[in-house]
């Protein structure tokens, strides 16, 4: 028999999403063998994770896309309550090599690095795996491939993020994670896949740095009918599955294959 897994959305919302019944877009990939990896870690980790029925003990490996709070903020917490809990190991933490000193120097160290140990870094809490763009890293037999996607933007200087496309069971999977509408520098991975989870934004007055739904309803019909959307602001939704797209992702929502 094959092995199953599944992709569990902890939430679907975008980064200021509030209250209970969204949380930021993080997602659990479970393996047919109970094993998890947890894709991005914002910093609601720990009301998403355990309002479904998870904690801190079923984090082993984590995936970071890129260093804003609702992908990354929840670390200091998987990361502490790992460390001092007998019952754990150190999660494996997958990123790519642009991003391994700053995801510690800039956005851990401030409230990670005192605690009594004499030389504290990444490596006190996390098994640190820095991927090459050429490389991508192997999970459970499933091969992730790390696509450079444009999120900001600023003075000619890209800011470092990555999206994943992989396979299971042959089912190709395009996660863009957060991105500026790019269709044609994304056209490769939108034709290849056979499901495209993408990052939309839905609110009245656009940010740029994400797709926006209205520039997404433009894309050919044969990449929105295997589209799903998250990643949105609170309130009323467009009518998604009339505009040709598979629908809006839900908070809990799970996508087996």
């Amino acid at each position: 028999m094959r092995a199953m897994s599944k992709l569990l959305f902890l939430g679907s919302g975008s980064a200021f999403t509030v209250g209970a019944n969204n949380f930021q877009s993080n997602i659990l990939l479970i393996h047919d063998n109970n094993q998890k990896l947890l894709l991005d870690c914002g910093s609601d980790i720990r009301f998403s994770l355990y309002q479904a029925g998870f904690s801190h003990l079923d984090i082993t490996d984590i995936y970071i896309s890129h260093l804003h709070s609702d992908h990354v903020g929840g670390l200091e917490y998987i990361g502490f309550n790992t460390k001092f809990d007998p019952k754990c190991d150190r999660p494996n933490l997958y990123i790519h090599e642009q991003l391994k000193d700053d995801i510690w120097q800039k956005t851990l160290a401030g409230g990670m690095s005192f605690i009594n140990e004499s030389i504290v870094e990444i490596n006190s809490f996390f098994k640190l795996f820095p991927i090459a763009s050429d490389r991508g890293f192997n999970w459970n037999n499933i091969n992730f491939k790390l696509i450079k996607v444009v999120h900001i933007n600023k003075y000619k200087n890209l800011m470092p993020s990555y999206g994943l496309f992989f396979a299971i069971n042959k089912h190709k999977i395009f996660l863009t994670t957060d991105t500026q509408f790019c269709p044609l520098e994304l056209s490769q991975y939108y034709e290849e896949a056979d499901s495209i989870y993408q990052d939309c934004e839905t609110t009245s007055h656009p940010t740029e740095v994400h797709a926006h739904y209205q520039q997404l309803k433009e894309l050919p019909s044969s990449i929105k009918n295997k589209m799903w959307l998250y990643g949105y602001q609170p309130g009323e939704l467009p009518s998604a599955k009339a505009d040709g797209f598979q629908g809006f992702v839900k908070c809990g929502q799970v996508f087996n294959f």
